[in-house]
């Protein structure tokens, strides 16, 4: 494990696709996972949406302790394509390098590529 600094890498993480059972605990599986290997975890509202828009909000093991018996995500979800937006992935690489993010876990998506 890597550390930049005295700061801590940090994990962005989003949800979309549509709501779905499941989603939580994949969440809580990897707020904890990361916490234990001396990550921060930043989750993003309405998936790639959110992260365009920049709209994210700190896990900790507080947060996520008892989601996994809820259905559904904390997150919220979106049917956004970056692609289809203009410079979509451009946004959403300064938000990630403006929020200190190295990584992105990106759960429950399926683009057809319409």
């Amino acid at each position: 494990m890597a550390i930049t600094g005295s700061r801590k890498e940090q994990i962005a993480v989003i949800t979309g696709g549509g709501d779905a059972p499941g989603l939580n605990a994949v969440i809580r599986g990897i707020v904890v996972r990361a916490i234990s290997l001396g990550y921060d975890v930043l989750g993003f509202k309405k998936g790639w949406a959110g992260l365009i828009e920049g709209e994210q909000h700190p896990l900790d093991l507080d947060e996520v302790d008892d989601i996994h018996m809820l259905g559904g995500t904390i997150l919220g979800t979106s049917r956004t394509n970056p692609l289809k937006i203009p410079d979509g992935t451009a946004k959403i690489m300064d938000t990630l390098k403006n929020n200190n993010c190295e990584y992105l876990i990106a759960i429950g998506y399926s683009w057809s590529g319409k």
